[in-house]
């Protein structure tokens, strides 16, 4: 039966793969898609909710359709600090592609939104039946690799100004349109920073008509400047990705010129 819209807006179970908005899920050949449509359930995404607790074994397999999900360390004290994101061009449970059941890591929602859930069973199944799926999952592993490398990159060599410019272009890469729901307290989670460190660092980014910032809402006004911004540590693990699985990440063009 062909997926269509519920009346509130989110996908109905067992999609088509020309309906689905993953571009994981959509880039794979449709006789993989195949094996894992049946267990795909669409679900809502909402703030904070819990993706995958830190060393705990792994239930369920999500595949976002929209909103941004944040993987995070965290320490016996309590203190985090973001170790990767990801969106509609990915998928959690990294670690059972790779032949494990858990992670020291902590994964939540960090912008709403929607997908699919599947079960770990269900995935374990697939990709043992197909390893050209596996393959292609695996592909999405060494596109996280390489962002994790460069977030540590960008940690140990630019000031907070410009990892803040890093981080909301990729948020924005996964978001739809120009307004990201975001307040000081949470960017200065995800950077490590204390909260007056993200304010200033906003500042500058709007005083060089970068952005935006409102209360809990930040506006890109000028996408191409903040990647000039960034200062080279914003795009190559999304080159990576594009290589490997296909182009989803593109620069969004400065006010009054042509997109690249």
């Amino acid at each position: 039966m062909r997926s269509r819209p519920s009346r509130k807006g989110a996908p109905v179970p067992n999609p088509t793969q020309a309906f689905v908005r993953n571009y994981l899920l959509s880039k794979m050949p449709p006789e993989d898609f195949a094996i894992l449509q049946p267990h795909l359930h669409a679900v809502p995404f909402t703030k904070d909710m819990l993706v995958e607790e830190n060393d705990a074994p792994f239930e369920h397999i999500f595949f976002p359709s929209t909103g941004v999900t944040s993987i995070m360390a965290i320490t016996q004290a309590g203190d985090r600090v973001e170790a990767g994101l990801f969106g509609r061009e990915g998928m959690s449970g990294m670690p059972i592609l790779l032949g494990a059941d858990r992670s020291p890591l902590k994964t939540i929602i960090q912008v709403p939104g929607e997908g699919y859930r599947m079960d770990v069973s269900a995935l374990r199944d697939a990709i043992e039946q197909s390893p050209p799926l596996h393959a292609h999952l695996l592909k999405f592993c060494q596109a996280m690799a390489a962002q994790t490398a460069f977030t540590t990159l960008a940690n140990v060599t630019h000031p907070v100004e410009v990892r803040l410019a890093r981080w909301l272009l990729m948020v924005h890469d996964r978001t739809d349109g120009d307004d990201v729901n975001l307040t000081h307290e949470y960017m200065a989670v995800m950077l490590a920073v204390r909260r007056p460190s993200v304010t200033t660092a906003l500042h500058i980014l709007e005083g060089n008509h970068f952005i935006k910032a409102t209360r809990g809402i930040v506006t890109m006004r000028d996408r191409g400047g903040l990647e000039d911004f960034s200062d080279g540590s914003y795009g190559r693990p999304e080159a990576e990705y594009n290589r490997l699985i296909g182009a989803f990440f593109k620069r969004r063009a400065s006010p009054g010129t042509a997109m690249t």
